[in-house]
């Protein structure tokens, strides 16, 4: 039996969003009581050459409700810039994105099954492979690089934290 195109996607952007969602909610409480600046999180990095939190957060949103809309147009891009955000606008975001996911019809994305996606106009993907070798590394990748930040703030997280809501059940 195969997974639906649905369950791949939403389904799993769902599980790691509404972790962010925690473990950013974690981070902003530790961050108040530790009298830690919030926006010295934003603009916090692993690495110099690496991208700071601001930006993984908004990674995050790209590769999953981005990632839809491009199963959707059969096109995905880099992220668009976007506006600036403070922590808390941030917060709002990963929850906006949140409700727009949980609102998707599951039978409109299993549609999509099968189609195309090609990014920047040049690779071409099965809206399976987009999902599975694209989109789902890259919300991995920001959701993980988010994560470590916060923990190089002292944020008290675990995996778990990390994991989110797993669907679970035999």
């Amino acid at each position: 039996m195969s997974t639906a195109l649905y369950d791949l996607s939403v389904g799993t952007y769902l599980q790691v969003l509404t972790a962010t969602s925690g473990f950013m909610a974690k981070g902003a409480a530790h961050c108040v009581e530790k009298s830690i600046d919030l926006n010295s999180v934003d603009a916090a990095r692993l690495y110099p050459n690496m991208a700071n939190f601001h930006f993984q957060i908004a990674s995050v949103v790209h590769h999953s409700l981005g990632a839809v809309k491009g199963l959707q147009s059969s096109e995905f891009g880099p992220p668009a810039g976007g506006e600036e955000k403070d922590y808390a606008g941030l917060q709002a975001l990963i929850s906006a994105t949140l409700d727009e996911l949980k609102a998707i019809d599951a039978q409109a994305i299993n549609a999509l099954a099968g189609g195309q996606v090609t990014f920047k106009h040049s690779i071409p993907f099965t809206s399976e492979n987009f999902i599975l070798c694209f989109s789902l590394p890259n919300l991995y990748f920001h959701a993980t690089t988010a994560y470590d930040i916060l923990r190089m703030q002292g944020v008290p997280l675990g995996k778990r934290d990390f994991l989110g809501p797993m669907r679970i059940g035999v």
